[in-house]
């Protein structure tokens, strides 16, 4: 079952949209126009009560760019990642430096989880999500 985003959502969505980082603005200039793979990338997109940095739906992918105002370990963020893997998303996590240091690196780690995509995934039936405990939150992480 599709979430619907919350009232106010697009709003706060076109308001990051104008206010992004440096790092997420490297980040657009390597999704944007379909540059990796074919796929399609939006911006700040609203998912329930959430806001993405990156989405892409066809490959049921979320790119996230953490700074320092992202605790990883964080019971909000946990609740936040659990319910958006219930809605059958995969996330991809990058510090900004990573995305500023190495945008190579980025470009490939994205690339590749874009390769193991399967064109009919689906999203999970309604009950059947599955939370894990917080240090077992199967993102990926660029390896340094």
């Amino acid at each position: 079952m599709k979430k619907h985003p919350v009232d106010g959502a697009h709003t706060r969505a076109r308001t990051l949209r104008h206010n992004m980082t440096e790092a997420e603005r490297r980040l657009w200039q390597m999704l944007r126009s379909h540059q990796i793979k074919g796929y399609k990338f939006r911006r700040q997109v609203p998912i329930g009560r959430y806001i993405a940095d990156f989405v892409c739906h066809e490959a049921r992918l979320i790119l996230e760019i953490d700074g320092g105002q992202h605790d990883r370990s964080s019971p909000r963020e946990a609740e936040r990642s659990c319910f958006l893997e219930n809605q059958g998303y995969r996330i991809l996590r990058f510090w900004n430096t990573d995305v500023l240091a190495n945008p190579a690196g980025v470009h490939e780690t994205i690339a590749d989880e874009l390769r193991r995509i399967t064109p009919t995934q689906t999203l999970p039936i309604k009950g059947e999500g599955l939370c894990l405990p917080m240090n077992n939150l199967p993102s990926k992480q660029l390896a340094s």
